[in-house]
């Protein structure tokens, strides 16, 4: 079981909170962002450098132009999938997992514009579309066009697709290596752009750069993983479903744990395997190095996890995010929303001021469809009497005599609780997609800055 008792607040005296200065993680930001801009740049300076190829014309031009942008923006979706720390710790990895999606539709635009234009205003170059007739080169290039269409479309439509996570995640990482090689066939076999030292060097540098990070993310961490796996020491069931998997290293346990993050879990299955998701850790760094995973079945995978039995191996990739009051060392107060099962955030991030005794003050919107499902709600009950813990619960169906608020969270509900003095204070944010784009909204409308209004992404994909 979870010891949420008073006898794990001896052991946080310890703790020393590893709290990110604002300025060094702007840099850190500003510097991945111009690397990346720097990445999407450096195909043109060194396509550019030295004689020129000769200008076919300026449509012809441009279309090249697309296809060489294209690639260079599908070339950085493999970092920005990576889980690689060094780019996800400024922003966290849930906005960095968004942005890949919204580059990849851009990258996919930039394809179709290439073969586009070429299509309709210079179609003897493309030679016949026929595979079985056609130059290796160019198929390798409309298969490449293929891959990537079918990436955003199936991801884009899984659900309505009926396709399993797991067997998307096969059929992404799939599609994407294909296409992401025959891309890089296609430009080495047209040829016309690889023909100095520093051009070749360039694709080299694109093709290794690539495979490096599929190595590390597909082979080289597993590896790694399948040297420090956990145990599940306990299987709690929670209200409204909720299943809480306590789990202790066998190795090293978790560095550099931030309250409020998350990690990715694998359970009973190798290291190695695609079945795998994200789950908040919903207890505090002070109470480590047990890690707790508070679980809502919401499909085939995690109806299964909440079946978890005792003594069960797994593998725990983290923790990522940004979601963290380590984040807001200088906040004055803070302002908590939470709906549903997107508590658990909120909860790991609660449970370290109390193991901290921090006494800023605290104001909890917990928004859910009835009282029966409230999952935590006595856990909350007991932080009131060692926070400075204001719990706002927010009921849409109420049993008889409810005299809380009664609905959904919205301004109006705000605007009877938040004083003015709060605007400043960091609001946290986590629960579905409509709640968060509902409540981002309804916050600056009643004058709570962008900059002041942090939340989790509820699903990655």
């Amino acid at each position: 079981m979870i010891d949420r008792s008073d006898t794990t607040l001896d052991t946080a005296k310890a703790h020393q909170p590893l709290h990110d200065k604002l300025p060094a993680v702007l840099l850190h930001g500003m510097f991945i962002i111009m690397l990346g801009l720097v990445a999407v740049a450096l195909p043109f300076v060194i396509l550019l450098y030295g004689a020129r190829p000769p200008s076919g014309g300026l449509i012809w031009d441009f279309s090249m132009g697309l296809g060489f942008g294209a690639l260079a923006l599908a070339a950085l979706q493999f970092a920005m999938t990576g889980r690689l720390r060094w780019i996800t710790h400024p922003f966290g990895a849930d906005i960095v997992y968004l942005f890949h999606r919204y580059l990849s539709w851009g990258a996919v635009v930039l394809m179709l514009g290439h073969f586009g234009l070429l299509y309709l205003f210079h179609q003897p170059a493309l030679g016949v579309l026929n595979p079985l007739e056609a130059r290796w080169e160019l198929t390798a290039g409309r298969v490449a066009l293929v891959c990537f269409v079918a990436l955003i479309v199936s991801s884009e439509f899984r659900k309505r697709l009926s396709l399993r996570h797991e067997w998307w995640r096969s059929l992404h990482l799939g599609l994407a290596l294909l296409g992401m090689s025959a891309a890089i066939a296609h430009i080495l076999g047209v040829g016309n752009l690889t023909d100095t030292p520093a051009k070749r060097v360039l694709w080299l540098g694109v093709t290794l750069g690539f495979m490096a990070v599929v190595f590390y993310t597909h082979v080289l961490r597993p590896w790694q993983q399948a040297r420090r796996p956990w145990r599940v020491v306990a299987n709690t069931a929670e209200r409204g479903g909720v299943h809480t998997l306590e789990l202790t290293p066998e190795g090293p346990g978790l560095q550099r744990w931030k309250p409020g993050q998350f990690a990715w879990l694998k359970i009973d299955r190798s290291p190695y395997s695609l079945i795998e998701h994200p789950f908040t850790i919903s207890n505090a760094p002070e109470k480590g190095p047990n890690v707790a995973f508070s679980i809502k079945p919401l499909g085939d995978h995690t109806q299964q996890l909440i079946k978890t039995p005792i003594g069960a191996k797994a593998y725990v990739d983290g923790p990522y995010g940004a979601f963290s009051i380590d984040r807001m060392a200088d906040a004055q107060g803070f302002i908590m929303i939470a709906g549903g099962v997107g508590i658990t955030p909120i909860l790991s991030n609660l449970h370290a001021l109390q193991a901290r005794n921090d006494q800023r003050p605290i104001l909890l919107f917990f928004g859910n469809p009835s009282w029966e499902e409230a999952s935590f709600r006595e856990e909350l009950e007991q932080m009131r009497r060692k926070l400075d813990l204001t719990l706002i619960h927010v009921i849409e169906n109420p049993p008889e005599g409810w005299t809380s608020e009664t609905g959904k969270i919205d301004r109006n509900v705000l605007l009877r609780h938040l004083a003015a003095d709060t605007r400043q204070w960091p609001h946290l944010i986590c629960g579905p997609a409509p709640m968060l784009n509902a409540l981002r909204a309804d916050l600056k409308d009643i004058g709570v800055s962008a900059r002041h209004i942090e939340y989790e992404i509820f699903e990655l994909v």
